[in-house]
């Protein structure tokens, strides 16, 4: 990690960021959590059914040593098979083979030395309180806290084998006040980076709104407090916010604004690129696949008005979720010169 002093500019790190292939790795998840961007459990069910051996063989060989593979989407640890698609990933010379994942499954030595093994080199677990009745209220999965925490040790002990731990928390109005709390017991865990990821207004997160999404302001205010407390004991907070509106958080530290990973994943053609604009996005299409990005989706629900033009961020921003502004409206939005 680079010091605070030579990290550029979060303009210059959102644009020279690269990007990482996702492959949806199932149709189950066995938390519940209430603010899940997967509400339609059952066109998941279809669209992620899809991805089989083939399909996995496929996406890696159109990206073979390409920077990272992430397996996402469902809980992937779900997946029998996810060990082998592991596996073929380093094969196929991807330097950074990631999973996000609720860590329960990590909990388990044997299967957890099993993926690092295959080639499994950093672990993205979700968890989103520092106990128990915190993190469940959200997941609405008892006993999930302590099998994810024992997931986080399980990682930690193994480290030898050069793997790296991060973690995302989705933050809500239950969890906000205690941002400084989740962060310590996560890093007293062995956790190298601790993302706190802004909701994204769309599924259950737009479904239950006001009764879990906090403002922007609300967010970037209690954040600013945290990380200026914990920056009294800690030369560099390892804490990222992500996807909020940068005119937001100009008064955290520069570090500490973090921003959402370019990705590109693949869906059935004549499934997914129905979303998409055909003459735009046509080449993208091969055989049995269509290549999504993340941005491709996330256009049509995030707007700007006229003044984000005069904003220094407008090159890099993507705009405020059209949801959240029926609820926020654009007052707390002022272009930063």
């Amino acid at each position: 990690m680079e010091t605070a002093t030579s990290t550029p500019a979060i303009e210059g790190r959102i644009e020279a960021r690269e990007e990482r292939v996702h492959i949806l790795t199932g149709a189950v998840c066995n938390n519940n959590c209430i603010f899940c961007m997967e509400e339609d459990r059952d066109g998941r069910y279809v669209t992620n059914s899809a991805t089989t051996d083939e399909v996995v063989k496929t996406i890696l060989a159109k990206n073979r040593g390409c920077e990272e593979v992430c397996f996402t989407s469902g809980e992937p640890t779900t997946n029998s098979r996810l060990p082998q698609w592991v596996k073929w990933a380093k094969e196929h010379g991807v330097r950074r083979i990631s999973v996000m994942t609720n860590g329960r499954a990590l909990s388990m030595e044997k299967y957890a030395k099993i993926l690092i093994a295959c080639g499994m080199n950093r672990f993205y677990v979700s968890i989103h309180g520092h106990e128990p009745k915190l993190h469940e209220s959200l997941t609405r999965t008892p006993q999930s806290f302590d099998q994810t925490v024992a997931g986080l040790d399980m990682i930690t002990s193994l480290k030898k084998y050069g793997v790296e731990l991060h973690t995302s928390t989705v933050v809500t109005k239950r969890n906000l006040p205690h941002l400084g709390e989740i962060y310590r017991f996560l890093r007293a865990h062995g956790v190298d980076q601790v993302v706190f990821n802004v909701m994204q207004a769309n599924g259950r997160a737009n479904t239950y709104f006001e009764t879990i999404f906090p403002s922007y302001t609300e967010i970037s205010s209690v954040a600013k407090a945290f990380i200026d407390e914990q920056g009294k004991v800690e030369k560099q907070v390892q804490a990222f916010l992500v996807d909020i509106p940068l005119c937001t958080t100009t008064g955290l530290p520069d570090f500490n604004r973090g921003y959402v990973e370019s990705y590109v994943h693949y869906e059935p053609a004549g499934n997914g690129e129905q979303l998409l604009n055909p003459e735009t996005h046509a080449a993208r299409t091969d055989g049995e696949l269509v290549a999504i990005k993340r941005s491709d989706l996330d256009a049509a629900a995030r707007q700007k008005r006229p003044e984000c033009l005069k904003c220094r961020y407008e090159s890099v921003c993507e705009g405020v979720w059209g949801n959240y502004l029926k609820h926020y409206g654009w007052d707390e939005f002022q272009p930063v010169s």
